[in-house]
């Protein structure tokens, strides 16, 4: 079995420490079991990342990122060259994310 390396990117980190913030002012458990959780999908990423469809939008080149969703909330948008996945966006699905196609 081929194993990819997985690399986050800063602001994948920074948007992820935003998000664990965010779920903490309410719960530290909570915020702890997302963090794991995400880390966790991303971490299986080593292992057959084309198993995630690619992530469309009007403004994104096709078939740029692929996407996974962890816990029906948060958008993890990835590349894959060679043989390294490299993270770019960790996103809250219930906030706009125009933004990042525009």
């Amino acid at each position: 079995m081929q194993r990819y390396k997985v690399i986050i990117s800063d602001r994948a980190k920074t948007m992820l420490g935003s998000h664990v913030k965010f779920i903490a002012q309410n719960s530290v458990s909570t915020a702890r079991n997302t963090k794991e959780k995400i880390l966790t999908s991303i971490r299986s990423l080593f292992s057959m990342p084309e198993r995630c469809p690619f992530f469309d939008g009007d403004f994104v080149p096709r078939n740029k990122y692929h996407k996974m969703i962890v816990e029906n909330r948060y958008l993890i948008l990835y590349q894959i060259k060679d043989m390294t996945v490299f993270v770019d966006y960790i996103i809250d699905g219930r906030q706009d994310y125009n933004w990042l196609v525009r």
